[in-house]
């Protein structure tokens, strides 16, 4: 006999699902295609509830024109911002984010002193370039870097959701919080398994 009140799996998705062209492909050629292939494949997965964060949500609308998106997609996709006031952290999450943090300052100063001293061997243009690709790799690359993040991080914690981004950042602190996560590559398989 088949349990109708059986608790379903609670899934967070981050933007790179469907922004992302690296991942996004796996549903569609442009987020709206990609939108419309994850509102036909998640109508059928009766055992899954999908949700994304406020800000995250914000954030999608900015690359989509939301004329095109299909209501479908505000029914099954939860807009829900985790509960800042009464969540709880570890305090070892923030021992360990002070001290990533200050070893990609000191990362992103060295950065910046190497392009100082190539001024003499390149043009201006170039160096700075160099630096901004070098810095942007120092600083940010791997790490929680936005409200976005911490968002997606924070609602995963509060649903015991699994998170679904190509973010290596989230993906190292979601492993840190023991937060379970699937790479987007999978999660269109992940999706049809989950139908039948």
């Amino acid at each position: 006999m088949i349990n109708f009140f059986r608790k379903k799996r609670k899934i967070v998705i981050d933007t790179s699902v469907f922004i992302n062209p690296d991942i996004r492909n796996f549903f569609g050629k442009n987020p709206e295609e990609a939108i419309e292939e994850f509102i036909k494949i998640a109508k059928k997965a009766k055992t899954l509830e999908f949700y994304m964060p406020t800000t995250v949500f914000k954030e999608l609308m900015y690359f989509l024109d939301e004329e095109k998106i299909p209501r479908d997609f505000y029914f099954l996709m939860r807009i829900k911002s985790p509960d800042k006031h009464r969540s709880v952290c570890p305090v070892i999450f923030f021992y360990e984010l002070v001290e990533e943090i200050r070893q990609r300052v000191n990362k992103g100063l060295r950065v910046a002193e190497s392009a100082v001293r190539s001024v003499t061997q390149k043009n201006t243009e170039e160096v700075i370039k160099d630096l901004r690709k070098k810095y942007r790799e120092a600083l940010r690359e791997g790490i929680i870097d936005s409200k976005e993040d911490v968002d997606l991080i924070f609602l995963s914690m509060e649903l015991q959701a699994t998170l679904v981004t190509g973010d290596q950042g989230l993906i190292k602190w979601a492993d840190k919080l023991g937060i379970e996560w699937i790479v987007p590559e999978k999660f269109k398989d992940f999706l049809l398994s989950a139908i039948q």
